[in-house]
């Protein structure tokens, strides 16, 4: 899809005017033709190219100017907010549980909060989505100018828009805030207590973890979903947060010369580990933890699980090196006595087991990850926990190819957590182009997902790649003159993740908010009141009047009041047979237009479609005039007919083949019903693409089964062979010969096709080979007929039966 096509139908139809005007901007790039109506166009000058760049600067000033007024208005909205429902929990706090019309009155507040907040959160979402495609506009339109004007102005305005950088805002700061007080709301004032680390005083976590990838586009809008359904966890609530909390840095170890951590835990073999160390926030933490993975295979009947402990980082050092003991790294522990004998004891015998495999495997720090962790979960309850992961970087951390990164220290300090690490080589840094969403629940809690998790991991905003790993990512991109296994979604690190909208997810705005919105103010507020029907703790004063009142509580009267008339409106229409509008209150016509976009409708004709419908009025007008204008058109007309033909045609031809996604069957997507196409992945030469093969027990019983019914058959066949020899005659020698050759040849393919199975099932082998049988049972049958077949012509034609 051509950007300004995607652009007119993503824009928001309140921003609607204050949008990059993208295809002004594409127009003026467009200089006349030479010769009137073909041929070149004239050449760009100085005079076109200092117009079109004040044109340039008028948009980014345009787009610059609403998005810090729309942000100035987003934070005022949520302070405002904040006060409303610091006033309303406050108010909850006094409430005399025997006055139940007071009680009715603060669930409405709370309802008009809930709404309220939820349009600011539609307010950000709209904000952000401004944002990334405005960016991506200048982006375009840059690119669109240097390639056809061959002046290149990519670099000075570089600098221009870091000037009005309005695609640099950071909407963590609204989440968190807004996460807050949705979830005061939500609970009506009683949120969730427990441990704000969340497990955090585990050491062993048990988890099922699903893993998915979320292109940049869509980051924000998702964040805003989960909070409406678990609050943003913050480790530390006393303290304003900051960008630098959410950061966690990991390096993990392997041996450069076998790499068997790394393929261990490509391959899943069972027991296979990962070690790593782990910090969280910036260089100056103190505290490092020591992590181990281990995978464990489902047929064992335990499930994988991450262990770890503290050090300090003055000691990290000694204790990889084995000068720093484990008694020494727990002797403060076991005196201030805050563990139990038996936590101590096993931690102990954790940091033994990691520090003798780093020593003896000769295990090195190898590569580093980085990323800000956005966690969503209950304070205390780790049943539900969802994790997003941005700005994801991978480094390198070696000293391999004779340079010194991390020398003998256990990791890299030329880099900390300043994001995008601009100042490394390109071979020392990977940039993961999205965002990593981890949804993790307890499986020892027996319970289902909730539906909302099911309907946004099976949602557009998210591409499902199970058992991804930044480990993993990271080492195979870093290394490619060391690593010849790579994991299995490299393919698709080339394709475009993005999915057609479903409509029936995502943000939305409650219904009628502009009506009931706690942010508006009524100024006609003595005309609701003189029916009385607002009474109770909000309304003091019987008249209406609004003496006394703050600014907060005049705001939740007038909402109240607006949400009761439309209550209202809505029971007239029902007493009238009249049936209400579903989600939002649209009209026909809105209704149409917030439809799906089919695979052959477009809110606008693009330009190849403009033109064609020029070309059909100047022919109908040339046909009504007589002119001699006619005939050139009508030919032009014909030829353009006839490519299209021919373009139909060819596009027709099968050039890839249609793979059913995200549900699809037989390759088209139920969205839009357009077949889908996956171009097949060629592993560079020397390198191999690792599918993961799920291997139990079992499997291996199956193989052996399927050799012994072979070799069960082979024996009946031999035993016929071996009986036919007793009748001594000439046919049943030959009858007896055609048995045993099957049942010989039976017998030998299936020691060879069981050979084969068992060396596939020990490699984990899917590419290479059939796990099922194609043509033996069809071989087996046909041969056993051959023989039947040849026993008995010689019979028939012994006894003389085609001379009688």
């Amino acid at each position: 899809m051509k950007f300004g096509q995607q652009l007119r139908q993503s824009l928001i139809k309140d921003y609607y005017w204050h949008y990059i005007s993208y295809d002004e901007l594409k127009d003026a790039l467009k200089k006349p033709h030479i010769s009137g109506k073909s041929g070149d166009r004239e050449p760009w000058n100085d005079d076109d190219e200092a117009s079109f760049i004040r044109q340039l600067e008028a948009e980014l000033d345009k787009v610059f100017t609403f998005q810090k007024l729309k942000s100035q208005e987003i934070v005022s909205r949520i302070k405002a907010a904040e006060a409303e429902v610091k006033q309303v929990v406050e108010r909850q706090e006094q409430l005399n549980s025997s006055d139940p019309e007071s009680d009715e009155d603060l669930e409405g507040d709370f309802e008009l909060l809930e709404a309220d907040l939820s349009d600011i959160i539609a307010d950000v979402h709209d904000l952000a989505k401004y944002t990334q495609l405005n960016y991506t506009g200048f982006q375009k339109i840059i690119k669109k100018h240097d390639k056809q004007t061959n002046m290149y102005l990519r670099p000075s305005f570089a600098t221009r828009l870091k000037a009005k950088p309005f695609f640099q805002d950071n909407y963590d700061a609204f989440i968190v805030t807004l996460s807050k007080l949705y979830d005061l709301v939500r609970t009506r004032g009683n949120p969730v207590k427990g441990d704000s680390a969340a497990g955090g005083g585990q050491q062993n976590f048990v988890r099922q973890t699903t893993k998915y990838w979320v292109h940049a586009d869509n980051i924000t809008e998702l964040k805003l979903i989960v909070l409406k359904h678990l609050p943003v966890l913050v480790f530390n609530p006393n303290k304003e947060f900051e960008e630098r909390d959410s950061a966690i840095s990991s390096i993990y170890y392997d041996n450069t010369d076998t790499w068997e951590l790394y393929e261990g835990r490509l391959k899943k073999t069972e027991g296979a580990e990962a070690i790593r160390l782990r910090w969280y926030g910036g260089m100056e933490n103190e505290t490092i933890f020591v992590e181990r993975k281990t995978h464990r295979e489902d047929w064992t009947g335990e499930k994988s699980v991450k262990a770890r402990f503290t050090l300090k980082e003055k000691n990290v050092n000694a204790f990889m090196r084995g000068e720093f003991t484990v008694e020494d790294a727990f002797a403060k522990m076991r005196k201030e006595g805050k563990k139990s004998l038996k936590e101590i004891q096993d931690l102990e015998q954790l940091a033994r087991e990691i520090q003798y495999r780093v020593i003896t495997r000769k295990l090195v720090p190898v590569t580093r990850s980085f990323y800000h962790r956005t966690a969503f979960q209950l304070p205390g309850d780790a049943r539900v926990r969802i994790s997003l992961d941005t700005e994801l970087t991978m480094t390198r951390e070696d000293n391999l190819d004779g340079r010194q990164r991390s020398g003998n220290n256990w990791r890299r300090m030329d880099i900390g957590i300043d994001w995008p690490f601009s100042q490394l080589p390109p071979e020392d840094v990977e940039r993961f182009p999205y965002a990593v969403l981890e949804v993790k629940l307890q499986t020892q809690a027996g319970q289902e997902p909730p539906q909302w998790v099911r309907d946004l991991t099976s949602s557009h905003l998210v591409e499902a790649v199970p058992k991804f790993s930044k480990f993993i990512h990271g080492t195979a991109t870093m290394f490619p003159n060391r690593i010849n296994l790579l994991p299995f979604w490299m393919p698709q690190m080339d394709v475009d993740i993005r999915k057609p909208i479903t409509h029936q997810f995502g943000i939305e705005r409650p219904a009628n908010t502009a009506s009931y919105s706690t942010s508006d103010v009524d100024d006609s507020d003595d005309e609701d009141f003189e029916d009385g029907e607002v009474t109770g703790a909000t309304t003091p004063y019987a008249n209406g009047s609004n003496e006394g009142d703050d600014e907060a509580t005049r705001r939740l009267k007038a909402a109240r009041r607006a949400l009761d008339e439309h209550s209202r409106a809505q029971e007239e229409d029902e007493a009238r047979g009249l049936q209400p509008a579903p989600g939002n209150s649209l009209d026909e016509e809105e209704r149409v237009s917030a439809l799906p976009v089919g695979p052959q409708e477009y809110l606008y004709d693009s330009e190849e479609e403009e033109d064609g419908d020029r070309a059909e009025s100047r022919l109908e007008e040339a046909r009504r005039s007589g002119s001699w204008k006619f005939y050139p058109l009508v030919l032009q007309h014909h030829v353009r007919l006839a490519g299209n033909t021919m373009f139909s045609a060819l596009s027709k031809l099968p050039t890839t083949t249609p793979l059913p996604q995200n549900g699809g069957i037989g390759g088209v997507n139920p969205l839009n019903g357009q077949v889908s196409t996956v171009k097949r992945f060629k592993a560079p030469k020397g390198k191999r693409i690792h599918v993961p093969v799920r291997v139990e027990p079992k499997v291996y019983f199956a193989a052996e089964r399927t050799f012994l019914s072979w070799l069960e058959f082979s024996i009946i066949i031999g035993s016929i062979a071996a009986t036919l020899l007793n009748f001594g005659d000439n046919v049943s020698l030959i009858s007896a010969w055609g048995f045993t050759i099957v049942a010989c040849a039976a017998l030998i393919y299936s020691v060879a096709i069981y050979w084969l199975r068992v060396q596939m099932i020990r490699k984990r082998r899917a590419t290479v080979g059939r796990y099922y049988d194609k043509y033996g049972t069809t071989a087996l049958c046909m041969g056993l007929f051959a023989a039947t077949a040849v026993s008995f012509a010689f019979r028939i034609r012994e006894d003389g039966w085609f001379e009688k």
